[in-house]
């Protein structure tokens, strides 16, 4: 095996052991210690792959979502993009919780800042490369953080309260609103290039 592929094994293996843990006992609750006993390695070992605790956790969101939906074509899948996310947080519901219970709502939604703005503008500039149109710089920017922030509470709102509105509403109110009112935005505002 080359170093990278142990590198990444070590990584995926702290990273189920952090699941693992966060099942039983709240995110601030978990050490360092309790994942490499799990682990059966040293702390040096995790310390050499990780900074703390919490970045593990990020690397772990960033390996089995973000990462992913960064590879959906936006302009085309972007709802395929959604299902993916949505089908995540079902799934690992336990562990969004248990993190958003420890380390409070704000900072959770820190955690995918960077990621989701990303992902926002990906959409933004696939969607101009698309119609042939450019919105203004500073307003794109804008943009871009309002989609962001918006689907940042859309989705914690749905990690908490789940049964509040049913998954396929969800689902096609976000992409609805996002591909509607960026194609009005981009009728409107578009500037020559």
């Amino acid at each position: 095996m080359k170093n990278e592929e142990i590198s990444l094994y070590t990584k995926k293996t702290f990273s189920e052991s952090l699941k693992k843990a966060m099942k039983k006992k709240p995110f601030q609750k978990i050490t360092v210690s309790d994942l490499v006993r799990d682990c059966n390695v040293n702390r040096k070992t995790f310390y050499y792959h990780f900074e703390d605790i919490y970045a593990l956790l990020k690397w772990t969101f960033e390996q089995e979502a973000i990462e992913v939906v960064k590879h959906f074509d936006l302009v085309e899948d972007y709802e395929e993009a959604i299902n993916f996310v949505m089908d995540y947080v079902e799934e690992n519901d336990y562990i969004l919780n248990c993190a958003c219970d420890s380390i409070g709502r704000d900072e959770l939604k820190r955690f995918f800042y960077a990621d989701f703005l990303d992902i926002i503008v990906s959409f933004i500039d696939g969607t101009e490369q698309a119609t042939g149109k450019t919105l203004d710089p500073g307003y794109k920017d804008f943009l871009s953080y309002f989609y962001m922030e918006s689907l940042a509470e859309m989705l914690l709102d749905w990690i908490r309260e789940k049964d509040k509105r049913a998954r396929h509403t969800v689902v096609r109110y976000i992409c609805s609103t996002m591909q509607d009112s960026l194609m009005g935005i981009l009728d409107r505002q578009t500037y020559a290039s």
